[in-house]
């Protein structure tokens, strides 16, 4: 009952395509459920990927999308490693738009209170007037 689509574990794809160290780190990432295939997250390292599929993995600082060109046999060099995939990911946000759209959600005074915004409250709890002209 050969269907004729070939197909390779998820763990050793990943590992051939570089994405991670080892072949044991490969299989914690698809077990973890930090790899999708076509939109649908697995849950095991034995899962049978094919050409065409639309591989996402979740790292800890990005998200990587990968169409697949071809199934690896050995783990080779990096520019080997690039012809198994074709790379889909948008390209990061400059870091100073990161930094700006952060600072620009944060409302003003939301942060942690001040020294003597903590000795006015401390004042008001022990029943002064809170504010003496400090």
């Amino acid at each position: 009952m050969n269907t004729g689509v070939q197909k390779q574990r998820i763990d050793k794809w990943l590992f051939f395509t570089r994405v991670v160290k080892s072949r044991s780190l490969a299989a914690k990432l698809a077990a973890g459920g930090r790899v999708r295939i076509n939109r649908d997250k697995i849950d095991q390292a034995s899962y049978g990927l094919k050409i065409g599929d639309v591989v996402t993995i979740t790292l800890d600082r990005r998200i990587l999308i990968y169409k697949v060109k071809d199934l690896g046999e050995r783990r080779g060099s990096f520019p080997e490693a690039q012809l198994l995939y074709e790379d889909l990911t948008p390209p990061p946000e400059p870091a100073e738009k990161q930094a700006m759209a952060v600072a620009e959600k944060r409302d003003a005074g939301s942060g942690r209170p001040t020294k003597r915004d903590r000795r006015i409250t401390e004042r008001l709890k022990q029943g002064g007037s809170g504010f003496d002209g400090i």
